[in-house]
This record gives structure tokens, C-alpha cells and sequence, in this order.
């Protein structure tokens, strides 16, 4: 990928977090529709598809032995237990992007935040995002109609739990409003992509430019 200054550059992973129903996934389709220049990272899990979702595109639907498998052989850069179900991201896909200068999105929670960038911290951008009040939320996830009422509870129960793992992230701010969301996400995207670390030949480059090449 060649970045603004005409420069090759490595890939990122942005990463997305929040509790259920904060707006997460719904940011995250606008920035994969708005940006050529990133994909996401589609992960395996245990859990059923819900409907619309589409096996390959929005998650790779295994068995849960299957997963194990894939757990125990070191094929997840990050896995996590998340209500009853378990999420893991292969590794080997999103390396081979990261290499190749294509920038990675990823909709996890702090666990596997927290594993990311145990394994590749100068390649993650972190980025929690807050409801604007706990009956925003509340409202949000009955509103999905996606899960029956005992999920909702627990989703709910959780939330405070998953909030107070905010201060580890790069990047907070409230999802008020998903066009001011966007804007925020374009701004790290843009900043992160010009970090010094992530530009390949640089040093040549200021080289030559010393030597008046």
C-alpha cells in the first residue's frame, strides 16, 4: 500500500470495541462502505447465524471442535469466551495483509484487544466507543430485535464490566451520532497511517533527500 508521502507502508489493525448495542458494527460497515483502503476481519466462531449473516463473510461458522483444533495449533491471533460462544481471529490472513500494506478491522472485545496487542502492539490502533447513557443502550439492543429478553438482561448486566476496560484503549469517544462517529474514525485512521513506525524505506527516502537525490 503506498501511503500519502508516496511511500510504502505496513498495514494497521483498527481495532473496535464497545458494549453490545453501542454501535460498533454499525460504524464499522460505514467505514469498510467509505474506505477502499481497509477490510474486515472476518473471525470463526461457535455461535449460530443469526439471519442475514453470511458464512464467510460476517464469520467462518464452525463446530466448536473444530475450533479447538484451531485454538490448540496456534491458529488464532486472538480467541475469547464471549456469552456461551467462543470467537477467535486466524492469524495467518491478517499477518499476510498487514505485510502486503492492507489495513485490517476488527469489531472484538477488550480480551481480545488485550491479546492483539500482546502479539503485534505497534500494529494495533485501539478504539472504544461509549453509549451516550445506559437506556440509550438498553434501547438500542431491544430495538435490533436480534436477541429474545434473557440475552438483552445479560447483554445489559455485562455492560459495566466491558465499560471499565476503556482506559486501556488508544481512543474513546461517544457514539451520539453515527456521522460525527465516522468523522472520528476517518481522523485515527488518517493520523495512524502517517506514524513514523508503519512507513517502509523511509530512512532511505530522507537519505537520498539529504544527499540531493
Amino acid at each position: 500500500m503506498i501511503n500519502e508521502l508516496g511511500l510504502q507502508r505496513r498495514g494497521l489493525m483498527l481495532v473496535l470495541s464497545s458494549p453490545s448495542g453501542a454501535g460498533k458494527t454499525t460504524i464499522a460497515r460505514e467505514i469498510l462502505s467509505r474506505d477502499q483502503s481497509i477490510e474486515m476481519s472476518v473471525s470463526a466462531t461457535t455461535r449460530r447465524k443469526r439471519p442475514g449473516e453470511v458464512s464467510g463473510v460476517d464469520y467462518h461458522f464452525v463446530k466448536k471442535t473444530e475450533f479447538n483444533i484451531m485454538r490448540n495449533n496456534g491458529a488464532f491471533l486472538e480467541s475469547a469466551k464471549v456469552f456461551d460462544h467462543y470467537y477467535g481471529t486466524p492469524s495467518e490472513p491478517v499477518m499476510n495483509a498487514l505485510t502486503n500494506g492492507t489495513d485490517i478491522l476488527f469489531d472484538i472485545d477488550w480480551q481480545g484487544t488485550q491479546q492483539l496487542v500482546e502479539k503485534a502492539p505497534d500494529d494495533v490502533v485501539s478504539v472504544f466507543i461509549l453509549p451516550p447513557s445506559h437506556s440509550e443502550l438498553e434501547r438500542r439492543l431491544y430495538s435490533r430485535a436480534q436477541d429474545p429478553s434473557d440475552i438483552v438482561a445479560k447483554r445489559m448486566a455485562k455492560a459495566a464490566a466491558e465499560l471499565s476496560h476503556y482506559a486501556e484503549y488508544d481512543y474513546v469517544f461517544i457514539n451520539n451520532h453515527l456521522g460525527e462517529s465516522i468523522v472520528n474514525i476517518m481522523a485515527i485512521l488518517a493520523a495512524e497511517r502517517l506514524k513514523r513506525r508503519r512507513m517502509i524505506g523511509l530512512s532511505a527516502f530522507v537519505k537520498r533527500l539529504c544527499e540531493g537525490g
